[in-house]
């Protein structure tokens, strides 16, 4: 897959990210970062399970912290995962982990990672 794919592909994923955030109702001011593909450190990872290179994007916050990660294998097939770390801004029962998009190709799912919030 040619540099240019990936980016486009890298590009899309972190809008679906940022989409579900949204969805969850966070407004563009109520978060601290958001993915943007360009900004990722990459590097070439070995895949332990299929043996095949593993294209590998992070991403860190102002303190040095990873806060995202996105990897394209070579099967087509992607994972990518970015905190949010925030109560959910709509239903107080919620405190809002990360959000998640994993899929093949052109094909990208994605949803919310919710842990119950802490009682008073």
């Amino acid at each position: 897959m040619s540099e240019q794919s990936w980016d486009k592909r890298g590009e899309a994923i972190c809008a679906r990210l940022v989409t579900e955030m949204h969805k969850l109702g966070f407004m563009p001011g109520q978060l601290r970062d958001t993915p943007v593909y360009a900004q990722a450190a990459f590097e070439t990872a070995r895949d332990p399970y299929s043996g095949g290179n593993t294209l590998c994007a992070s991403w860190k916050n102002a303190a040095g912290s990873r806060v995202g990660l996105m990897k394209f294998h070579g099967d087509g097939s992607f994972y990518a995962e970015y905190d949010v770390v925030q109560p959910h801004p709509r239903d107080p029962r919620w405190f809002v982990e990360s959000v998640v998009a994993w899929g093949r190709d052109e094909v990208i799912k994605s949803e919310a990672k919710l842990l119950p919030a802490l009682g008073e």
